[in-house]
Order: structure tokens, then C-alpha cells, then sequence
């Protein structure tokens, strides 16, 4: 066959693998988030806005935070995070910041930041991913999504399998042990508590346990004196900070007649390690799955 026919019939096929090539190489990317909305970017993102702690942590996780141009207040881990810009608090955005900023990728939090927000942002023109995990697997579903937003797949690959690898260690020590009914103390005055809505219930059944408030309708809410006596719980897990831990204890004993508080089975976790949907729920993970298990064993002879 005549050489200049075959480069003339080669020429459409080699122009259709260079368009192939050139819209992949150009192509957006695309990532749904916890509520099932897609997030489009032109390119991986370089100027990144954190609207939640536990974003600004997932961030720094797969080693991306030099890319936060704006965090919320109460992002103070890592110790890099503290000298991020502030743009807000946990309720009110500075719009007006976020503006004059420029990112191209907002990181939200659905619940904290609510709904309002998060669609002004976006009819603002910003991308916004929103996270809600209620589940464990969740978390590492989003580092593996915000690996591949912020051009870290592999990270982020790497850090979600590092994550389902000792959440499956815990579930395979734990599933099978003795249920134990959980109250989780969010805040001591007034009493707060979490609902089955928040991973906290998902990390208390990972442990054996189960959530005592598991069925209320809102996420978060207040506690009256006589249902928490009526319900009767096995075990305390209060989320408070170190220096709180001695007033919140003087107000248990002051519920003598609970049981909980006779058999001595409030603990203690930092409120950073489990209420934050990041990658050190992990390790309050642990925490609490320890002390259930120590809950368990009172009373019995160990070998």
C-alpha cells in the first residue's frame, strides 16, 4: 500500500488518541461527598479553606497542609495548624475573608456548619466538599477523597489503609464481647449527650457497646437528671478535658444512687480523640474499647 495513503488513512486514529489524551490529561475531577454531592475541580486543588477541626487534621494527615490558606478557630492540631489564618469560629464565617482569599476548594462540615452556610458558600462560586461521616469506615473514606482532590492519592491510599487496618484489629478483639449500656457525657452543665446520628455510636458498638440515647432524633442534646437515672447506664464516658475531669466527678458522686457511680465506672477521654470525625478517632477508639473491657472485668478474677 502506498506510504503517504497509509500515513493519510493512520491520521484520524492518531488525531482521536491525542484528543483521548489531552481530555484526560485535562479532565475534572470529580469526588461526591458525604451528603452525595459532586465536587468538581478543574485541576487538584492548591489554595484550600478548612471549615471544621477535624478537616484541618485530615488535611495535615496526608501531608497537605501547606495547601490550607484558612482554617476555623479550635483547628490546634497538628501545632502547624495554629498558625494558620483564622476565618471563623464554630458559628460565624467570615464570607468577606473567604473572598478576598480565593480559595478553590472548600472543606465543610454538614452538621457543624449547617446548611445555610455551606449554600451561600457555593452560590458564592466556591467548590465545597461537606463531610459527614457516621460511620468509622467514613474516615477513611474521606482521607482517601481528600487524597485525590488535593493530588495526594497515594497519602491518602496509604493513610486510609493504615486506619481500616487497626479498626478491623479492634473489631475483630471486640464484636464478640458482653454488651454494656453507654452513656457518653458531651458537656457536664447542662448534661449533653450524642445520638446514634454521630460516629460516637458507631465507635461505642466497634468497643461492644451500645448508646444509651441512641435513638434520639437530634445529634446533639440535653440530658434531664431522671431519664439518665432511668436509663441506668453501665459505664461513663465523659468527654471533657483534663482540667475539667475532678468538678465533673464531685457531680457524679452527687448521683450516689446510680449505679455507675457506686461501682466507679466513669471515665475519662480527651473529647478531641473521639467527638472529631479525624484520624486520631482511632486512637479514642482504643481508649474507649480499654476501659469497657476494664468495665467487664471489675469484679472478676484475671489471669
Amino acid at each position: 500500500m502506498n506510504k503517504k495513503l497509509i500515513q493519510w488513512l493512520s491520521l484520524p486514529i492518531i488525531l482521536g488518541l491525542n484528543t483521548i489524551f489531552l481530555s484526560n490529561a485535562f479532565a475534572d475531577l470529580t469526588i461526591a461527598d458525604d451528603m452525595g454531592n459532586k465536587v468538581i475541580l478543574a485541576k487538584p486543588a492548591e489554595r484550600v479553606i478548612s471549615l471544621s477541626p477535624h478537616l484541618t487534621e485530615l488535611v495535615f494527615a496526608i501531608d497537605q497542609g501547606d495547601k490550607l490558606v484558612g482554617v476555623m478557630s479550635f483547628s490546634n492540631y497538628p501545632e502547624a495548624a495554629k498558625k494558620i489564618p483564622r476565618i471563623g469560629s464554630y458559628n460565624t464565617i467570615s464570607y468577606e475573608s473567604i473572598t478576598q482569599i480565593q480559595p478553590d476548594l472548600i472543606l465543610a462540615w454538614g452538621s457543624g456548619n449547617g446548611s445555610e452556610a455551606i449554600h451561600k458558600l457555593k452560590s458564592l462560586g466556591f467548590p465545597v466538599y461537606v463531610s459527614e461521616p457516621n460511620k468509622l469506615e467514613g474516615v477513611a473514606a474521606t482521607i482517601r477523597k481528600l487524597g485525590i482532590l488535593l493530588d495526594a492519592k497515594d497519602k491518602g491510599e496509604n493513610e486510609a489503609n493504615k486506619f481500616i487496618n487497626r479498626l478491623s484489629q479492634l473489631t475483630e478483639k471486640y464484636s464478640n464481647r458482653k454488651k454494656m449500656s453507654v452513656f457518653y457525657q458531651l458537656s457536664d452543665n447542662p448534661i449533653m449527650t450524642l445520638s446514634g446520628r454521630h460516629i460516637i455510636s458507631d465507635v461505642i458498638e466497634l468497643c461492644g457497646g451500645f448508646n444509651i440515647f441512641a435513638k434520639a432524633i437530634p445529634i446533639a442534646l440535653k440530658v434531664s437528671l431522671e431519664s439518665l437515672v432511668r436509663s441506668d447506664p453501665q459505664i461513663v464516658i465523659a468527654g471533657t478535658k483534663k482540667e475539667n475531669e475532678k468538678k465533673w466527678l464531685r457531680n457524679w458522686e452527687d448521683r450516689s444512687s446510680m449505679k455507675v457511680v457506686k461501682n466507679r465506672q466513669i471515665y475519662f477521654i480527651d473529647p478531641d480523640l473521639l467527638v472529631r470525625h479525624g484520624p486520631r478517632i482511632i486512637d479514642g477508639a482504643e481508649k474507649m474499647c480499654n476501659y469497657l473491657e476494664r468495665s467487664r472485668n471489675q469484679g472478676k478474677k484475671i489471669d
